[in-house]
């Protein structure tokens, strides 16, 4: 019932001083973390990430950005969680992001735009196993908040 997801917090965001910021609002949404981490990962693992765009234009230059400084990485859990991250974060380009979201509020480039999440399920649980693979990094656990972001007998049957 539960649907967990993959966020990066991008250099940017990091760099920025916006960690607190944006998992905040991942948190006050009633989103739990399942695994949270900052690293500057590997370039092999962000090549992994982003393979799907290898034949793109701007492929080398994310792989580069991504690498230039550390990047938190953190599973999110809830809900619908996928679709409800990716509506927190608003549009790719930030400048056309709406006000509200996390790029609308805190952004002002298409290609620094602080934070990733997975688009689909596949794609999510590929990235939770690139990033969070090692047994033991995620964690199953229920908040005593639980019944207070859900209708428990109603969504969460």
């Amino acid at each position: 019932m539960l649907e967990r997801t993959l966020v990066l917090l991008k250099p940017d965001c990091v760099q920025r001083g916006l960690v607190g910021e944006v998992l905040r609002r991942f948190e006050a949404k009633g989103l739990q973390i399942a695994g949270l981490k900052m690293r500057q990962f590997p370039r092999a693992t962000l090549e992994k990430h982003y393979e799907v765009h290898k034949e793109r234009p701007f492929y080398g230059n994310l792989v580069k950005f991504m690498a230039s400084g550390p990047v938190v990485a953190i599973a999110l859990e809830g809900k619908d969680a996928i679709e409800v991250v990716r509506n927190l974060m608003g549009k790719t380009n930030s400048r056309q992001a709406a006000p509200g979201t996390i790029r609308g509020d805190l952004g002002m480039s298409f290609s620094n735009n602080l934070v990733h999440g997975s688009d689909g399920p596949e794609s999510a649980a590929k990235e939770l196993a690139l990033f969070f693979g090692e047994p033991g990094e995620l964690v199953n656990w229920t908040p005593v908040t639980q019944p207070w972001v859900y209708s428990v007998e109603e969504e969460l049957r």
